[in-house]
């Protein structure tokens, strides 16, 4: 782990030398099945859910779904170890293959520009002498749990691991937009990385915001994931956080802050992240959307993390259940158990709220009185009375799944 007590002189970070010499990032999409043969491998349970574990710089064996761009799934079971996702386990997600592979703080700046008083160029060290601020905060893609969808969705067929929570440090996006003076005409501001398309007519990842959302003091430019700098693969040295919304919109490698008097029309906000623009956001299978709304704040979920599917259990003996739950920020208001495959529920006891952004943990109890198999269930209400539905929300991109999760165990 990196010492985030070093120099600041030193603070370069080079995927090439953290020894990653092997195939991983820059040779393709995939492993060939001879070198896949040589790794750890795990199998997400659906179909053509076989996949590779490899370690990439600053991280911990993953699960690979591509590698060119990177993106690495975290193991559902880390969950389990605490409501803090160790930045060695935390998901990649990339859309292109131009990635900064070293970034060096003696060059690198923040532009600020556009529809603003007083342009700025910041370096890391003028950003940190504004005021701090910290959060923890769930960070989840789009397409997280896309590989349970039925009928199955073109993409990433992702598991549950495309989360992770984390305590995130940096300044607020709105102290810096009044340090450069916001026009009152502003509608959107854009942001842009350092990542970039390999192709020339490749849509660079662009992401927008608005004004309004963007002022609101908790959308924040952060430098500190988990009390240390941010690992390259997650965005070092600055990324945007944007609690409860998905991590589309969470740019990495952020240098370029634009304000602009129109709304944003970009590739990765006009076309691409958008779902139906209905209430449950959905359409029936197989149907396309008449208008569709770029998504936008998380939907409310719930796991059980300490037991695996078939698990065996004994008769008479009472068994633990904990998990976590979270939502787009209004806050869990109650975890319910269904021990009977949803026929009635029972309420468990929720633990400490770190913040309405975080993981919540929850616990309960199960003790089988006969033998045989149990299914249980459980479901996740939020303080705005939303809660978890039995069946996906079924829509033609696999975004924003949050069906009710079972898991069967068998009593002997």
């Amino acid at each position: 782990m990196q010492d985030p007590n070093r120099s600041h002189a030193a603070r370069r970070r080079f995927l090439k030398s953290a020894g990653y010499t092997g195939i991983g990032l820059w040779s393709g999409l995939a492993l060939s099945p001879a070198l896949a043969a040589d790794k750890d491998t795990i199998t997400l349970p659906f179909g053509n859910g076989e996949r590779v574990l490899e370690a990439f710089p600053g991280k911990r064996p993953l699960i690979v779904l591509t590698n060119r761009p990177p993106q690495l799934e975290t193991p559902f079971s880390v969950f389990n170890d605490g409501l803090i996702t160790p930045n060695d386990a935390f998901f990649v997600r990339y859309h292109w293959s131009g990635i900064p592979t070293e970034v060096d703080l003696k060059s690198f700046r923040l532009k600020v520009h556009g529809s603003v008083s007083k342009p700025l160029e910041l370096t890391l060290d003028e950003l940190k002498k504004l005021p701090n601020k910290q959060i923890t905060a769930v960070h989840q893609c789009s397409g997280n749990s896309r590989g349970f969808f039925e009928p199955r969705i073109n993409g990433g067929q992702l598991g549950h691991g495309a989360m992770g929570n984390a305590k995130w440090k940096g300044v607020a996006l709105k102290d810096v937009l009044e340090l450069a003076g916001v026009a009152g005409s502003a509608k959107q501001v854009a942001f842009n990385g350092l990542d970039h398309p390999p192709v020339p007519n490749g849509p660079d990842f662009i992401k927008a915001l608005d004004i309004d959302h963007g002022m609101d003091g908790e959308v924040m430019l952060a430098w500190s994931m988990n009390d240390e700098d941010l690992p390259l693969l997650n965005g070092y040295p600055l990324r945007l956080v944007v609690p409860g919304y998905f991590g589309t919109y969470w740019v990495k490698h952020l240098n370029d802050i634009h304000v602009m008097d129109d709304v944003f029309d970009g590739f990765w906000m006009s076309k691409a992240y958008r779902i139906p623009d209905s209430d449950c956001h959905c359409v029936k299978p197989g149907e396309a959307p008449g208008k569709t709304i770029p998504i936008e704040r998380f939907s409310v979920r719930s796991f059980i993390t300490n037991v695996a599917e078939d698990t065996r259990i004994t008769v008479g003996k009472p068994l633990a259940l904990r998990g976590i739950a979270f939502d787009g920020g209004s806050g869990i208001k109650s975890v319910q158990l269904s021990t009977d495959g949803g026929s009635n529920w029972l309420d468990t006891k929720l633990g400490e709220q770190i913040s309405k952004y975080s993981f919540r943990e929850w616990t309960g109890e199960f003790t089988p009185r006969k033998q045989g198999e149990f299914k249980l269930m459980v479901r996740a209400t939020n303080h705005k009375g939303e809660t978890q539905p039995m069946q996906a929300n079924w829509n033609p991109s696999g975004y924003r799944m949050n069906r009710i999760e079972q898991i069967r165990v068998i009593a002997a």
